[in-house]
């Protein structure tokens, strides 16, 4: 049986000037700008025929903060179709809250980063389908990496960084994926600075690299200008799902336009 592929649109939630939560896009993870409320694109991704939806709070990491739980709360009373919330995920007690306030699964980068026993802890707690590990990569051109992959006919190797793009670790995509996937992961959530906000496409070299030396579900993240960016993620790289937030926020696209687009060149979706 062929599994459908999913669409997954996605908000990136920070606290405004006055306390409230609001979502902002950005590009390379900078230069955000207010986008809306987080609860009314809730309702609108769960009306839409989205397959999944996904909570970024990202700031959470960066400043030592917890997830906005209630926010996270007002989300999920609107949100019927599974729930992804990451953010300042760092302890068992962590996912356990993120998951009573609603979520169905939780993305975990800087916790898992800094302790990656944390993955075990939470997929024996709670199960493996409920452990996301998000990869915030970037390109290096230089000799410090393990594998090596032609980007743009250079050779590069993918790091990982941490607290929302902030800082580089020194890390291999590909070693950590890996690892993360030994250690219990459900699936794997692949961010690239280099193309987000971008519009270009997804970073093709680095998701195909991650699809083809792992065997955990892929969701590609970060690039998306349009329907013929998420069948080539698909098609070129092997990606089990596509995330795309500006291009729905803004009304570039419905999810049912990228759906109908991949059904009529032989991608299987949900209808």
């Amino acid at each position: 049986m062929t599994l459908t592929k999913r669409i997954i649109p996605c908000i990136d939630v920070d606290v405004d000037e006055e306390g409230n939560a609001a979502v902002y896009t950005g590009v390379n993870f900078e230069d955000l700008e207010y986008t809306g409320d987080p609860v009314e694109l809730a309702e609108k991704y769960n009306e839409s025929g989205a397959d999944e939806f996904v909570f970024l709070d990202i700031t959470a990491s960066a400043e030592g903060r917890e997830t906005m739980l209630d926010t996270v709360s007002a989300v999920a009373d609107e949100c019927f179709i599974p729930l992804t919330v990451g953010g300042g995920i760092r302890t068992t007690d962590d996912i356990k809250e993120t998951l009573r306030a609603g979520a169905d699964k939780v993305s975990i980068t800087t916790g898992a980063l800094e302790r990656p026993a944390l993955i075990e802890e939470g997929a024996e707690a709670f199960g493996s389908q409920c452990i996301v590990i998000s990869v915030d990569a970037r390109r290096r051109f230089d000799e410090a990496g393990e594998q090596y992959f032609d980007v743009g006919g250079e050779s590069a190797w993918f790091e990982c960084t941490k607290k929302g793009g902030r800082e580089g670790t020194g890390v291999d995509v590909l070693e950590w994926v890996n690892e993360a996937e030994n250690r219990g992961a459900g699936e794997l959530f692949v961010n690239s600075i280099d193309r987000d906000g971008t519009k270009e496409g997804y970073d093709i070299p680095l998701l195909r690299a991650v699809c083809e030396n792992t065997s955990t579900p892929v969701i590609a993240s970060s690039g998306c200008g349009g329907p013929e960016h998420v069948y080539e993620v698909f098609e070129e790289a092997g990606a089990d799902a596509a995330l795309a937030a500006s291009i729905f926020h803004f009304g570039e696209y419905t999810i049912a336009e990228v759906k109908e687009y991949l059904d009529e060149r032989g991608v299987p979706v949900r209808l």
